[in-house]
């Protein structure tokens, strides 16, 4: 069983690469492209939107939300196309960085804390 984990765990991280290389092909549709890079950009960013230490909450994206999101993607992307990322991805030595996928999810922590001020400020 753990072996099966560690092999999953192991095509998400290559389909995740896989998926981050689609964005930036122009062969791949508009559509997949924007569901591509989305995904990847979330998967790869070094913050998540739920920080991990909360309890249950914090690895919901990362056992349903990223994988769902790897599914739909996949299935966006030509099949022959993701085959040759999936190569591709194998053939890499390191793991991408998503600079767009931090910047926007500290954009949403900045919103949440703008909102609970602004939100606090009707009671003060």
């Amino acid at each position: 069983m753990l072996k099966k984990a560690k092999a999953w765990a192991k095509a998400l991280k290559r389909d995740i690469v896989a998926l981050w290389l689609a964005a930036r092909d122009p062969r791949v549709p508009l559509s997949a492209k924007l569901v591509a890079g989305a995904v990847a950009a979330y998967a790869l960013s070094p913050i998540d939107l739920i920080p991990d230490f909360i309890p249950v909450l914090g690895y919901l994206d990362d056992l349903i939300l990223v994988p769902v999101g790897i599914l739909i993607a996949i299935r966006l992307v030509p099949q022959e196309l993701m085959s040759e990322f999936r190569l591709a991805a194998e053939q890499r030595s390191g793991r991408p960085v998503s600079r767009s996928g931090l910047a926007f999810i500290l954009a949403i922590w900045l919103a949440c804390i703008i909102f609970m001020v602004w939100s606090l400020k009707k009671f003060f």
